[in-house]
C-alpha cells in the first residue's frame, strides 16, 4: 500500500500535535510511542525522502529537527513562516506548536482548555454570579502559580466559592525540570515558572515575556513547598492573552474609557462604550500565527450590542512579523472582512482615544440641540 502524502498544513497539523504529546509524557509507553507520533514521524519521513532531503533518524530527531528547521524551510513547504515547533533552548514546545496541535482532534489539550472554561461558565451561570466568572478569570491571568495552602486557602474567597473545584483541576504539581538549587525561580513579567537553561540562565516559556528581552526573575519559592502551576495549554492561552486584556482595560481606563472586561459571562473580552452610545467589542488574542488565527476566527457574538468589532493582538507580534494583519485578513473568511478590524493594542487604544474625543463632541453636540429645542 503506497502512503499518501500530507499536504502543508495537515502535515504541520500532524507533527506539531505529535510533539505536543511527547511533551505530555511522563515515562516510556506500550508501545513506545503513540500510534499518532509514529504517523507524525512516517509523514515527515515521507515529505523528505520525496524531497530529496535526509529525514531525521528517529522520533528523538524530529524533536531535534524541528528545534533546528523553521516551518518554512521544512522541505517542499510553500508556508511563509518562520517559527520553530520546538524551543531549542527549553526543549519544550512552542507557542506556535501548541496553536498548531490544539485543532487535531486527537490532541488532549483541545478538549482541556475549552471544557475548564465551559465549566467554569456553568458554574458561574448556575450560581447567577458574573462577579465569580471574573475573578476565576482574573486569577489564571495573575496567579498562574501557587502553592499547595495557597489554592487551598481560596476555597475562603467567595466570589471563587461557585468554581473552586474547577479551579483545583487547573493547576497541577510543577515538575522538577524547573527546579535549580532546591528553588522554583518565577517570572518577574508574568509570574510563570521560568525554565533553568544548562548555561545557568532561564527563560519565561511565554513568548510576550521573551519579546520584552532579557529575563526579569521574580520571586522564589522553596522546591520543599508543593509548587502547582496552571496546565501549560491554561498558561499559553489563557494566562498569556489576559495579561495582553488586562493590560488593554488599563489603558483604556487611564485615558477615561469605562470598558466592561468579559461582559456576559466572556461574550468577548471587552466592551467599549463611548459618550454617544456607541461601542466597540474587542476580542484579545496573542496567537503566533496569524494565518492559523485568520481562519479559526468567528464573528463576535452581537449581544451585548455594539457598533464595531475588533481582533487586538499584543503590538510585539506585529513587531516580529509585520505582515501579521495581511496574513490574518488573507485566512479570514470573506464574510468576515468587513465585519471585523484586527490591529495591535497599540494602535487600539490611540482609536479608542480619538473615537473618545468624537462622541464627546457630539454628545456636547446633541445636548445643545436638544437644549435650543
Amino acid at each position: 500500500m503506497t502512503a499518501t502524502a500530507l499536504d502543508d498544513s495537515a502535515l504541520l497539523h500532524t507533527v506539531a500535535t505529535a510533539i505536543a504529546q511527547l511533551s505530555r509524557r511522563q515515562s516510556p509507553g506500550d508501545p513506545v510511542y503513540e500510534d499518532g507520533v509514529q504517523r507524525a514521524y512516517n509523514h515527515l519521513v515521507l515529505r523528505c525522502l520525496l524531497a530529496g532531503t535526509e529525514p531525521p533518524a528517529s522520533v528523538p530527531g524530529l524533536v531535534t529537527w524541528a528545534s533546528r528547521t523553521p516551518v518554512g524551510q521544512w522541505p517542499g513547504s510553500s508556508l511563509q513562516e518562520d517559527d520553530f515547533l520546538v524551543d531549542g533552548a527549553t526543549r519544550a514546545p512552542t507557542q506556535y506548536c501548541l496553536e498548531w496541535a490544539l485543532p487535531v482532534a486527537d490532541a488532549p489539550a483541545e478538549v482541556f482548555e475549552n471544557q475548564v472554561i465551559d465549566d467554569a461558565l456553568a458554574a458561574c451561570r448556575a450560581a447567577r454570579s458574573p462577579a465569580s466568572y471574573t475573578a476565576f478569570r482574573r486569577l489564571l491571568i495573575t496567579r498562574p502559580v501557587l502553592t499547595a495552602a495557597e489554592l487551598a486557602a481560596l476555597a475562603a474567597e467567595i466570589d471563587l466559592v461557585p468554581v473552586f473545584e474547577v479551579i483545583r483541576r487547573c493547576y497541577e504539581p510543577a515538575p522538577a525540570a524547573y527546579v535549580r538549587d532546591g528553588q522554583f525561580q518565577l517570572c518577574g513579567r508574568c509570574g510563570c515558572l521560568l525554565v533553568p537553561l544548562r548555561d545557568g540562565g532561564y527563560r519565561c516559556e511565554l513568548d510576550r515575556c521573551r519579546a520584552d528581552g532579557g529575563t526579569a526573575r521574580g520571586l522564589v519559592l522553596s522546591a520543599a513547598s508543593l509548587v502547582l502551576q496552571l496546565s501549560r495549554p491554561l498558561r499559553v492561552f489563557i494566562t498569556s492573552p489576559g495579561l495582553a486584556e488586562t493590560d488593554l482595560e488599563k489603558k483604556l481606563r487611564k485615558a477615561g474609557l469605562l470598558p466592561e472586561i468579559w461582559p456576559l459571562f466572556d461574550a468577548y473580552d471587552l466592551r467599549v462604550p463611548f459618550p454617544d452610545s456607541t461601542a466597540w467589542a474587542v476580542d484579545v488574542k496573542d496567537w503566533a500565527s496569524p494565518s492559523l488565527l485568520g481562519a479559526k476566527t468567528t464573528g463576535l457574538r452581537a449581544s451585548p450590542p455594539h457598533d464595531r468589532a475588533f481582533i487586538v493582538v499584543p503590538a510585539y507580534r506585529f513587531q516580529v512579523r509585520e505582515d501579521y494583519a495581511r496574513a490574518f485578513r488573507h485566512a479570514l473568511a470573506p464574510s468576515l472582512r468587513d465585519r471585523i478590524t484586527v490591529c495591535s493594542d497599540d494602535s487600539f487604544a490611540r482609536q479608542a482615544r480619538r473615537e473618545l474625543r468624537r462622541a464627546r463632541r457630539q454628545a456636547t453636540m446633541d445636548g445643545g440641540t436638544s437644549d435650543a429645542q
